[in-house]
């Protein structure tokens, strides 16, 4: 058994295809399917059920999963003890993150680090912070950066910047609100609302807050429901609905006079961004290195 095999096993399952596998590790997809039969023939089983598009695991496939992610550890754990004595800090940060801190806030933490340590580069991946969490507790990450916190008992937060959603809406004479004072939150149940899916931090938060007063989402008049800030921002301006939405999302539509925003009475919607590792696993030097900067970082004034 080599690690060249398990680490092709994991990429496989990881992406459930041969095609991107082959992909993110350089190799051609018949080396890649070569270095799974091979491993299925020294295991004497199958661990991938290939009869339909999307690849899944067999019941073989997934007892020798966990086995399979705790040998590429206990690796990385020996190759990382080695590099940390040396003192260096380089190579590549892959980190998935969320919509709000991808978009916002890591270009300037990226900024500060590299300045820094001038040696790292960083492979970022839009997910949702469900997803971010669901990937680590499977095994398929170690960490990411998200807007909510999901309890688990393998996981570790770091909470690194405190965000607040406020209500958005564009700057006309629609909305005569005197922008000096707190709204009642009542007024989202007369209003047309474009919020973001299930699955982001930023719904989550609504969904919770809302449902300790007593109002439940399905019964708001949602018009749309978005992916995407910057669809929701322009929407906005467009003036199809109003939303809740993280302040320094809009700090420049504020500053251009596109958007107006408000803060809502007796809703707590503020909250933290976390950096979250699952904390069974190693990081390596450089991620370690990236862990211990936001624990410490100062943030951003907006």
């Amino acid at each position: 058994m080599e690690f060249n095999q398990i680490e092709t096993f994991l990429c496989v399952v990881k992406h459930k295809s041969f095609s991107k596998a082959a992909k993110e590790l350089f190799l051609t997809q018949p080396t890649v399917s070569n270095n799974i039969q091979n491993l299925e023939k020294e295991l004497k089983t199958t661990l991938l059920d290939r009869k339909s598009k999307t690849i899944t695991l067999t019941d073989s496939g997934e007892s020798f999963y966990k086995y399979a992610v705790e040998l590429i550890n206990t690796r990385d754990k020996a190759k990382y003890d080695l590099i940390r004595r040396s003192g260096k800090i380089e190579g590549e940060i892959e980190i998935s993150a969320s919509s709000i801190p991808e978009q916002y806030i890591l270009p300037y933490i990226i900024k500060e680090f590299t300045d820094k340590h001038p040696n790292v580069s960083f492979n970022v991946i839009h997910k949702n912070s469900k997803d971010v969490v669901e990937d680590i507790i499977k095994g398929k990450n170690n960490f990411g950066i998200v807007g909510a916190k999901y309890p688990s008992d393998v996981l570790d937060y770091i909470d690194f910047y405190q965000d607040e959603l406020i209500l958005a809406v564009t700057d006309n004479k629609n909305y005569p609100w005197p922008v000096d004072e707190k709204l009642d939150f009542k007024i989202l149940l007369s209003q047309k609302l474009i919020l973001r899916k299930e699955g982001s931090g930023t719904r989550f938060l609504i969904d919770e807050c809302l449902s300790k007063k007593g109002i439940d989402t399905s019964n708001l008049n949602i018009v749309s429901l978005i992916d995407s800030n910057e669809m929701i921002k322009k929407m906005i301006e467009l003036d199809l609905g109003i939303s809740l939405i993280s302040k320094i999302a809009v700090k420049n539509e504020i500053d251009l006079g596109l958007i107006k925003t408000y803060e809502l009475k007796d809703l707590d919607l503020k909250r933290n961004f976390y950096f979250v590792y699952h904390k069974n696993r190693t990081l390596s030097p450089v991620v370690e290195a990236f862990r211990k900067f936001l624990a410490n970082w100062k943030g951003i004034e907006i």
